[in-house]
C-alpha cells in the first residue's frame, strides 16, 4: 500500500527536486504540493495525505498551520523539513504534534525513512540533532516537575512539618483536627508530588527541594 504524501516549500527548485526524487519511490504516492502555510491547510483539507512534509520558513504562519493540522486533522502526520536548527523551535513544533523534524542537508534516504517511520506511528529527528532535542526536552520536563512539586498547599506544608517532627498519622490528624483518612489522602498526594515511596522519602524530598522553610531550633526526627 502506497503512503500518500504532500510537500510544501516556497523554494520552487527544491520543491521540484523533492517531487522528482520521491515520485520514483514505489511505496509513496505524491498527492499534492504547495508553497505556503495556506496551501498546507488546503492540501490537508482537500487531499488528506497520510504524511505532510513542510518547511517552516515560508509565507504565512507555518507554526500556526502545524498546530491546527495536528489538532484537527489527526489522520495526517507532519514532518518539518527545514534549515532551522533551533532547539527551541524543534521542541515547540514537536509539542504541537509534529512527528518528524528533518534538517535540510540530510540525505534523501533520511527523509524517505522519516516518511516511513512517521506513517508507522513513530517519531523521527535528524541524527545528531535528535540528541540535543531529547536532552533539552528532558531538562525542561525535569524543571517543570520540580516547579510542580514545589507548589504545595498550606495543608500539605502543615503535614510535611509534622512528618519532619516524626508525628504519626493519628497525631497529625489530632493536631490539625482532621481524620486519619484525610491524612492518608494527603500522604498519597505528597508522595505523588514529590516522587516519593514512603514517609521518609517525602521528608527527604521536601528538604532537598526546599519546599518547606526550616524553622530555627526545630528538631527534625523521623520514626
Amino acid at each position: 500500500m502506497c503512503i500518500s504524501v504532500a510537500f510544501v516549500d516556497d523554494h520552487p527548485i527544491l520543491l521540484d527536486g523533492l517531487i522528482s526524487v520521491f515520485s520514483g519511490k514505489s511505496d509513496l504516492e505524491i498527492v499534492a504540493k504547495g508553497e505556503n502555510a495556506v496551501d498546507a491547510l488546503r492540501i490537508v483539507e482537500d487531499h488528506s495525505p497520510r504524511v505532510l512534509v513542510l518547511d517552516l520558513s515560508m509565507p504565512g504562519d507555518a507554526v500556526a498551520a502545524i498546530e491546527l493540522i495536528a489538532r484537527k486533522y489527526q489522520g495526517t502526520r507532519i514532518i518539518v523539513f527545514t534549515a532551522n536548527s533551533s532547539i527551541e523551535t524543534a521542541i515547540q513544533v514537536l509539542n504541537y504534534g509534529v512527528a518528524g523534524y528533518v534538517l535540510k542537508g540530510s540525505r534523501a534516504s533520511d527523509l524517505h525513512q522519516a516518511i516511513r517511520m512517521v506513517y508507522d506511528g513513530e517519531t523521527f529527528i535528524s541524527a545528531g540533532f535528535a540528541t540535543k532535542v531529547i536532552m533539552a526536552m528532558k531538562t525542561a520536563e525535569m524543571r517543570r516537575r520540580e516547579q510542580a512539586q514545589q507548589r504545595l498547599s498550606l495543608r500539605e506544608e502543615q503535614i510535611v512539618r509534622h512528618l519532619m517532627r516524626g508525628s504519626t498519622n493519628r497525631e497529625i490528624a489530632r493536631c490539625l483536627d482532621i481524620s486519619e483518612k484525610t491524612v492518608k489522602h494527603y500522604m498519597s498526594v505528597l508522595m505523588q508530588k514529590l516522587d516519593a515511596r514512603n514517609r521518609l522519602e517525602v521528608v527527604l524530598a521536601a528538604q532537598r527541594l526546599d519546599v518547606i522553610p526550616k524553622v530555627a531550633g526545630e528538631r527534625e526526627r523521623i520514626n
